[in-house]
C-alpha cells in the first residue's frame, strides 16, 4: 500500500472540502443547524419550569396557573419531539445521501484513473477508501456536527440562564469547565491517536481477507494455509490489543468525567445550600443549578468528544480527496471534452468513423515509475487490417506497445497516432469504444451470459449475439448451461472452464465490432485441445480489422504481417516470419527452442 495514514489538519475538520458534496442538500443542511439549535433551547429552559414549580408551587403553597403550567410543559414536550423527530430524519437522509454521493464520486473516478494507480495501491486500500471513509465522512457532516451544534448551544444557553438567574453560582459551577475541558481534551487526544492505529489495522485486516478470499486457490495449492493464518492472527491480536488500550483510557475518561460531575454537584449543594439557609436565593434557584450542574458536564464531554472525532475523519476526508482528485498520467484536453464529451457523457454524434492505421511517430517512453527507456525514437507504421504481432520471453516488456495504443500511458516523447492523427486528439471513449480487448486470463462479470456479452454491444439483438457465439465456435458452450443465454455465471464464472470462458470473451469481443483488436496471450492459458478452437476463434475475429497480438507460444504468429521481438524491454528484431528466421537472430533462438521443446514432448508421448 503506497499511502499511509498521516495526521491532518484541515481548517474546519476540512468541510470546506466537503461543501461540493453537501451544497446539493443545503436546505437539509440548514434546516437541521436550526432544528437542533432550537431542541437545545427547549432543553436549557426546562429547568426553569423547576424554578417556577418549586417556588411557586412549594414555596407559596399555591395551586394557582397550575393548569398554564402543565399546558405549557406539555407543550413544549411535544414540539420538542416533533422537532428531534424532524432532526434525526433529516441526520440520517444527510448522513444516507451523502454516502451515496461520495461513493459514486469515488467510484467514477477510479474508472478513469490510470492504470498505474492501481499498480501503486492495492484493493484493500481502494476499498477501505470507497466504503470505509465515505462512511466516517457521511457520518461527520451528520451526526457528529450536530452533536457540536446541539450540545454546543445548550451549553451557552444554560451558561446564559444560569448568569442571567444568579451570576455568584454561575460562577461556582464556572470553575470546574475549564477543568473538565482540560481533562476531555488531554484523554481525546490520546484516544484519536489510538483510533487512527485502529483503522490503520482494520485496513490491513481487510486486506488480509481480501487476499485470503481471491488467492484461496494459491494458498491451497502452495500447503501455506497455515502461514495466512498466523499472520491474519497476528493482524487480529494486535487490533485486540489496541482495542483494550483504547477501552481503559475510555473507561478511566468516563470515570473522571462522572468525579467531576459529582464535584460539581456537591459544590453546587454546599455553596448553594449555604445561601439557601441565609436567605440569598431562593430553593428554586438551588434547584435550577443542580439541574445545570448535572447536565453541564455531559455536554462538554460530547462537544470535546465530537470534535476529536471531527478532527480524526479529517484523515479520512484528505484520503478520499487524495483519491478523487489523482489524475491521471493519462487524460482528455478540455477541447477533447468540449468536442466528444467525457466518459460518461459522450458526444457520440461527433464520433469520426475509426478505420484502423495506427502509427509509433518518433516514440520513446518509459514508465511513469521506472527510469529506463523501454522504446528509443521508436517508428512503426501499421495498416488498416493489418496483424502486428509481439513476441518474447515471460517479462521481456510485450505489453508496452499495446499499452500504447490504448492509451493506458502516453508516449514520454513522440506521437501515437490513428488515421494520422494523435491519439490526443480524440477521447479515450471513442479510442476505446473502437478497441477490443481479449486478456490472458478472461474476466467474466456476474450476471447471464447475455449480460456479459452485450457488455460489446449493449443493444445487439438475439440474432448477432447468436451469430458471434457462433462465429468462434462458442455456441456449443450453450448446450452444456441449462438456461442458455440466461444462465447466471456467478462471480467470475468459476464453473466454466478457462477455455469456455476465453471463448465467450472472443465472442463479446467480436460483437462490439473493433477496428483494432488487442489479444494479449489469448492462448497461454488453455489446454492444446481447447487452444486449436481460441486460434480458429482468433482467425476468425482478426479478419480485416487491425490486431496487435501479443504470443509467447510462436505457433500462433507466424502468418503476422509484422512480428517485434522484445528482449529486456526493448524491441530487438522486427519483420515477418520468413525474414526473421533468415536472420537467425533472437527469433530464430525462441522458434527453434519452443520447436525442439515440442518434437520432445511429441517423441515423449509416442506422437
Amino acid at each position: 500500500m503506497e499511502n499511509k495514514e498521516k495526521t491532518v489538519r484541515l481548517p474546519l475538520f476540512g468541510l470546506p472540502k466537503l461543501w461540493p458534496f453537501i451544497k446539493k442538500y443545503k436546505g437539509m443542511f440548514i434546516g437541521m443547524i436550526v432544528a437542533g439549535i432550537v431542541y437545545s433551547v427547549f432543553d436549557a429552559i426546562y429547568p426553569l419550569f423547576n424554578k417556577y414549580a418549586i417556588t411557586h408551587f412549594v414555596g407559596d403553597e399555591t395551586l394557582d396557573t397550575i393548569g398554564w403550567f402543565i399546558g405549557g410543559y406539555v407543550l413544549i414536550t411535544v414540539v420538542q419531539c416533533i422537532i428531534n423527530y424532524i432532526n434525526v430524519m433529516l441526520c440520517a437522509k444527510l448522513e444516507l445521501y451523502m454516502d451515496r454521493d461520495l461513493r459514486n464520486g469515488a467510484f467514477s473516478h477510479l474508472q478513469q484513473v490510470s492504470l498505474s494507480y492501481f499498480n501503486r495501491n492495492n484493493v484493500g486500500y481502494i476499498h477501505a477508501r470507497v466504503m470505509s471513509d465515505t462512511g466516517k465522512i457521511g457520518e461527520l457532516v451528520a451526526w457528529q456536527l450536530m452533536d457540536v451544534v446541539w450540545w454546543g448551544s445548550y451549553v451557552i444557553l444554560a451558561l446564559v440562564v444560569m448568569f442571567f438567574v444568579n451570576a455568584r453560582m454561575a460562577l461556582y459551577l464556572l470553575i470546574l469547565l475549564p477543568i473538565a475541558v482540560l481533562v476531555t481534551a488531554l484523554f481525546q487526544k490520546k484516544l484519536v491517536v489510538y483510533n487512527r492505529q485502529m483503522r490503520e489495522l482494520n485496513s490491513q485486516i481487510t486486506s488480509d481477507i481480501n487476499e485470503g478470499i481471491t488467492g484461496v486457490k494459491s494458498i491451497k495449492t502452495l500447503a501455506i494455509a497455515d502461514k495466512i493464518n498466523r499472520e491474519f492472527k497476528n493482524d487480529t491480536d494486535k487490533m485486540y490489543k489496541k482495542s483494550i488500550k483504547t477501552t481503559h483510557h475510555s473507561a478511566l475518561f468516563t470515570s473522571i468525567m462522572t468525579m467531576l460531575s459529582t464535584i460539581a454537584l456537591a459544590l453546587i449543594l454546599w455553596k448553594g445550600g449555604m445561601l439557601t439557609v441565609e436567605g440569598l436565593i431562593e430553593i428554586g434557584t438551588l434547584s435550577v443549578f443542580m439541574s445545570y450542574a448535572l447536565g453541564m458536564l455531559e455536554p462538554i464531554q460530547f462537544i470535546i468528544n465530537s470534535i476529536s472525532r471531527m478532527i480524526a475523519v479529517g484523515v479520512n476526508i484528505e484520503r478520499y480527496m487524495e483519491l478523487v482528485n489523482t489524475v491521471g498520467e493519462v487524460y482528455d484536453s478540455p477541447e477533447v471534452i468540449e468536442k466528444y464529451g467525457d466518459s460518461f457523457n459522450p458526444k457520440y454524434e461527433n464520433f469520426e468513423e475509426l478505420k484502423g492505421e495506427v502509427e509509433f511517430k518518433d516514440v520513446t517512453f518509459k514508465y511513469p515509475d521506472g527510469e529506463e527507456i523501454v522504446l528509443d525514437n521508436f517508428n512503426l507504421k501499421v495498416k488498416k487490417g493489418q496483424s502486428v504481432a509481439i513476441v518474447g520471453e515471460t517479462g521481456a516488456g510485450k505489453s508496452t506497445l499495446v499499452n500504447l495504443v490504448c492509451r493506458f500511458f502516453e508516449p514520454t516523447k513522440g506521437q501515437v497516432l490513428i488515421d494520422g492523427r494523435d491519439a490526443k486528439e480524440r477521447s479515450l471513449k471513442w479510442l476505446h469504444s473502437n478497441i477490443g480487448y481479449v486478456l490472458q486470463t478472461p474476466y467474466l462479470f456476474s450476471g447471464t451470459v447475455r449480460d456479459n456479452l452485450i457488455y460489446g454491444k449493449e443493444n445487439a439483438t438475439e440474432e448477432e449475439i447468436m451469430d458471434a457465439l457462433n462465429k468462434v465456435g462458442a455456441d456449443r458452450i450453450l448446450g452444456k448451461l441449462e438456461k442458455g443465454l440466461d444462465t447466471e455465471l456467478g462471480e467470475g464464472g468459476d464453473f466454466l472452464s478457462t477455455g469456455e470462458k476465453q471463448l465467450l470473451s472472443i465472442a463479446r469481443a467480436l460483437l462490439a465490432d473493433p477496428k483494432i483488436l488487442i489479444l494479449d496471450e489469448a492462448t497461454s492459458s488453455v489446454d492444446s485441445v481447447t487452444e486449436s478452437a481460441v486460434q480458429q476463434a482468433i482467425a476468425t475475429v482478426t479478419e480485416e480489422r487491425t490486431s496487435f497480438i501479443i504470443a509467447h507460444r510462436l505457433s500462433t504468429v507466424v502468418g503476422a504481417d509484422t512480428i517485434l521481438v522484445v528482449a529486456d524491454g526493448k524491441i530487438v528484431e522486427r519483420g515477418n516470419h520468413k525474414e526473421l528466421m533468415k536472420k537467425k537472430g533472437e527469433y530464430y533462438n525462441l522458434y527453434m527452442r519452443q520447436f525442439e521443446e515440442l518434437e520432445t514432448w511429441k517423441a515423449s508421448k509416442g506422437v
